[in-house]
């Protein structure tokens, strides 16, 4: 296999949620100076899901119109998008507008609803697109995609954003009885440590990130190399061919419907789905999985690891936040050479996740006085829950895509139609709990004590 189709491959999936995952680690940073305050992760939460348009159009198109919509050309406009919405961010994220006589972001929020519809557009278009390689780059193209949490995480970890130090504050109180004398009282307070570099540089980094991704993607469709990784010996660019009927046979292999209703039953009588592989029940099982792994994993425990992990101390939330940031590209590189299919195991995983994920809301609940917060085996114990958790649902999620990917181009693009719906699904149960209700209490990391 091509090394360099390898590399292109893991820096082209890069560029699906580099920009969102991004915003999201650099928010310490953002919050204090923007109007809205902390009230800005529930407004990102909201244009994130608004973004769904953006998938639903293009499941809609290749459900009703299969073949109209140019899959290259998409691809080209919305990596573009990414690219120039992150780069107007650094310029433009601390400007405001009076709206119904108030000071709104309104700039920032509006490149934010952008680089939404790119990340929640890329699902459906990066993956299919996947379909033009050989099966063994599907697996590179996950550990790029993880990478892409992974990296903004780390950029942020060197910039130093969300660290805080405990620091004396001291009060003058005067007292009048029939003399005159005051008293000085301490108090600890929580303030967060200057980061090494603006937030404008990590903008212009997020920005050059959406670059590289341009750039792998426009070798991947003209390099030589990549054309000879492409499967069944039909290259793109002339190198070899097999023939008119190969290319034929291929195309209706990759046009095929996921699930065809019109299929005379007893032409097959064991399945519809795709290469008939998979009984419809095994189908629904499958969808099932996928949209549940993804609405924990991508909205339900995020939306709380600071509230399961800050109690522990800023150094177990941190340390927390980016191994579980590695876990998800190491569990892409696990799949690559144990591609395990296994209905039973994959089912076995995500109960795992599920059970490990149930202990990190139990934890999130109980904040600011989890279990063993007075003890160094609770941050050890929480910081392996979060890898155990991402580690295991990675995989699953990895292991259906290769399997959607042996089913056709058409399965592919509902897996990704499927992935946004959990999310979905993940932040409508979220986001009244954590920004209506206040269900969670993260308290004070310097003042918080508990038995």
């Amino acid at each position: 296999m091509s090394l360099l189709t390898h590399l292109l491959a893991c820096l082209f999936g890069m560029g699906s949620w580099v920009s969102i995952n991004g915003l999201w680690v650099e928010l310490p940073l953002i919050v204090p100076q923007i109007p809205e305050g902390w009230y800005l992760p529930a407004y990102l939460s909201f244009l994130i899901q608004m973004a769904n348009v953006g998938p639903l159009f293009v499941t809609l198109m290749h459900r009703f119109r299969p073949g109209a919509l140019n899959e290259k050309a998409v691809i080209y406009v919305i990596i573009t998008l990414g690219t120039v919405a992150s780069f107007l961010l650094a310029f433009f994220w601390k400007e405001t507008v009076v709206v119904a006589g108030a000071p709104r972001s309104v700039a920032l929020l509006a490149l934010t609803f952008f680089l939404s519809v790119v990340d929640c557009t890329s699902s459906v278009t990066f993956l299919p697109f996947m379909m033009h390689l050989k099966p063994q780059y599907l697996t590179t193209y996950y550990i790029g995609e993880g990478v892409s949490g992974l990296l903004p995480a780390l950029v942020a970890l060197i910039q130093g954003v969300g660290v805080v130090h405990c620091v004396n504050s001291s009060q003058s109180l005067n007292h009048t009885l029939n003399f005159s004398h005051s008293a000085t009282t301490y108090e600890l307070q929580a303030r967060y440590q200057p980061a090494k570099f603006s937030a404008e540089v990590f903008f212009f980094f997020l920005s050059a990130m959406m670059l590289v991704c341009l750039v792998a993607f426009l070798l991947l469709n003209l390099h030589p190399a990549v054309a000879r990784e492409h499967p069944n010996g039909c290259y793109t660019n002339g190198v070899k061919e097999k023939g008119i009927a190969a290319q034929k046979q291929r195309k209706w292999t990759e046009q095929k419907p996921m699930i065809d209703p019109y299929r005379v039953a007893n032409v097959n009588p064991k399945s519809s789905f795709g290469t008939g592989t998979y009984s419809w029940t095994q189908v629904l099982y499958i969808f099932i999985v996928l949209a549940w792994v993804n609405a924990l994993s991508n909205v339900v425990l995020p939306s709380v690891q600071s509230y399961s992990c800050m109690p522990y101390g800023n150094r177990a939330y941190h340390l927390s936040a980016t191994m579980a940031a590695l876990s998800n590209p190491a569990a892409c590189f696990i799949a690559m050479f144990l591609p395990l299919r296994s209905l039973v195991l994959m089912g076995a995983l995500t109960l795992i996740g599920s059970a490990v994920g149930a202990y990190i809301m139990a934890m999130a609940a109980l904040s600011p006085c989890p279990l063993l917060v007075n003890d160094a085996s609770g941050s050890v114990i929480i910081v392996l829950a979060w890898i155990v958790f991402i580690l295991t649902l990675s995989y699953v999620k990895v292991i259906i895509g290769i399997i959607l990917r042996d089913e056709g181009y058409s399965a592919l693009v509902w897996c990704g139609a499927v992935v946004q719906l959990g999310s979905l699904l993940g932040a409508v149960t979220m986001f009244p709990l954590v920004s209506v209700y206040s269900v969670f209490s993260s308290g004070d990391p310097c003042t918080t004590t508990c038995p």
